[in-house]
């Protein structure tokens, strides 16, 4: 009997602790629309920035020839650091192209101070650290923001 009371304990202490651990995450649809500039297709990092400002995870990188990641310079420190890309990658995107991607966001993440910023390069042209930065808050995720430079905005909704 003692055996069978052990085995239970055992299996209840290692269920709550695998459902602490595994991550709880959503699907939020990323909708980008660049704005009309002349010239080479943009590369675009979607990556998240924790509370205090520093790339945590990359989420996305649209454009996926390495020569270039050079010129995303900041996140390039970062991802330097790795020499891998944690997230997916696709074609670079020109100007007044749209693209649609789908973002998986740790719910934690939500309400706690972080970031999604995108940052963009086009060659021979000025680089943008933070083209658009959407806040990670409930607020954040509903709405349309501006783009400062390549990008016109991004709209992103849960799926």
């Amino acid at each position: 009997m003692r055996k069978y009371i052990k085995y239970i304990v055992l299996s209840v202490v290692i269920g709550l602790f695998t459902n602490q651990t595994l991550a709880q995450t959503s699907k939020y649809k990323c909708m980008l629309q660049m704005s009309n500039y002349v010239g080479e297709g943009a590369y675009v990092v979607v990556s998240l920035i924790n509370p205090k400002g520093q790339y945590e995870k990359t989420l996305y990188v649209m454009g996926d020839d390495k020569k270039w990641y050079k010129d995303i310079k900041e996140w390039y420190k970062f991802y330097n650091k790795k020499k891998k890309v944690d997230a997916k990658t696709g074609a670079s995107i020109a100007g007044g192209d749209r693209s649609m991607t789908v973002l998986e966001i740790d719910d934690a993440k939500i309400n706690a101070g972080y970031k999604i910023r995108f940052e963009s390069a086009v060659e021979n042209q000025k680089y943008h650290v933070t083209d658009a930065e959407v806040s990670l808050t409930t607020e954040g995720l509903a709405e349309k923001t501006e783009g400062k430079g390549y990008i016109r905005y991004v709209k992103l909704s849960k799926v």
